[in-house]
């Protein structure tokens, strides 16, 4: 366990409004954070994430479990002196307007520079942060353990690719290595909007222009309508958390571009109804007509903890294209037998969870009790590690 030692305290004084009374105190404030200490310890113990909260000590994730530092417990005023200096003035309004505001981190550990994705947060009228570490290193498919076929989605001229899970399944690495293939296989425009930038590319034969929402453009409205005029081959937008995201995404799937995207949803078929739920029900018809004929592919993906020696975690992955099944389906509103196109596409390259989970077992990368604590279908599972490949359905 590395020990953090703690620097000098300094004399804050707290004002009314919470926040505000420091605000004077730590304006102007560009030398070294002296929070910076926690997030240097998170690298050297090759953390994921650092958490701090107010009553504790502040604690970060290694190889999935959550670990405190040797470092005293964080009061509330403390805290503010902390965190209230990473913001700029835009997140310090956005932060005081939400509770809450997402932005980009960067700290120097060993004259490398690191980056950080970081939520500060207020809870029970108190502020605190969780900040996830962004490798510096983009790995490749292989690096990643993610199945070869995935790369067949990097070849489009247009279309839209979504990648799908829950915060903190890998996503964004995921993004980031499907588009450093595009980077060293084409001379494209990559244009990439972000809240926040998280991985920084190095050009190879690509042109990489990254946009970060607040600081280098007003909003993603904005961004969308200043990106159909950049000349941009590919696409990164972001999340795709409301109808305007996801209708200006669209809008470029069909004018020529390739676009990635993230969303929350569990699989790839249920990411279906994911994205419907962001519309009224009277235009459904139209959304599925437009996801059937510009979505080229849906990634869903979870991370498992691994016991293979020097591999913290590897991602369990579902892979859906968009065939000539896939999309009378989709067009059809019989997303429930989307599954069963998966499994009877897997020649073609698909792959459900079940598929997935038996690879990582027989691979030896994954455990048997973390495989069936994440099964969709424990009983499938069970025949797969029999060897039993279960008929394959009449879905039509």
């Amino acid at each position: 366990m590395a020990t953090v030692v703690e620097s000098e305290p300094k004399t804050v004084q707290a004002g009314m409004g919470g926040h505000a009374g420091i605000l004077e105190t730590l304006k102007g404030h560009k030398e070294e954070l002296e929070v910076d200490k926690f997030f240097r310890a998170l690298v050297k113990l090759e953390g994921s994430d650092l958490h701090m909260k107010v009553g504790r000590p502040p604690m970060v994730r290694v190889k999935g479990e959550l670990r405190p530092l040797n470092s005293p417990e964080v009061d509330s005023e403390e805290m503010v002196r902390l965190l209230w200096p990473m913001m700029n003035e835009r997140n310090r309004r956005i932060f005081e307007e939400d509770g809450g505001a997402d932005f980009a981190h960067t700290c120097d550990v060993d004259e490398t520079e690191w980056r950080f994705r970081v939520n500060m947060l207020t809870q029970l009228g108190k502020m605190g942060l969780v900040a996830r570490r962004i490798n510096n290193f983009i790995p490749d498919f292989e690096g990643l353990y993610l199945p070869p076929s995935v790369d067949r989605l990097c070849h489009y001229d247009q279309g839209m690719v979504l990648l799908a899970g829950v915060t903190g399944s890998g996503k964004s690495t995921t993004i980031a290595s499907m588009l450093n293939l595009v980077n060293r296989t084409y001379r494209k425009h990559i244009l990439t909007l972000e809240d926040p930038i998280e991985f920084v590319f190095t050009e190879e034969k690509c042109l990489i222009n990254q946009r970060e929402i607040g600081q280098d453009v007003k909003d993603f409205a904005i961004a969308m309508k200043h990106a159909v005029r950049e000349d941009p081959d590919v696409m990164l937008v972001g999340e795709m958390r409301d109808e305007e995201t996801f209708m200006t995404a669209i809008h470029a799937a069909e004018t020529g571009h390739l676009v990635f995207g993230t969303i929350h949803a569990s699989s790839a078929a249920t990411t279906i109804g994911r994205i419907l739920d962001l519309f009224p029900e009277e235009m459904h018809g139209a959304i599925r007509s437009a996801i059937a004929f510009n979505m080229k592919g849906i990634i869903a993906q979870k991370l498992l903890k691994s016991i293979k020696p020097g591999v913290a975690r590897v991602p369990t992955v579902e892979i859906m294209y968009f065939s000539p099944v896939v999309r009378k389906l989709v067009l059809e509103s019989q997303d429930h037998k989307l599954p069963d196109a998966i499994r009877i596409g897997k020649e073609d390259g698909m792959q459900d969870f079940t598929m997935s989970l038996k690879h990582l077992l027989d691979e030896e990368l994954i455990d048997r009790p973390t495989a069936f604590a994440v099964a969709p279908n424990p009983e499938a599972l069970k025949m797969a590690i029999k060897g039993i490949d279960a008929a394959a359905p009449a879905i039509l």
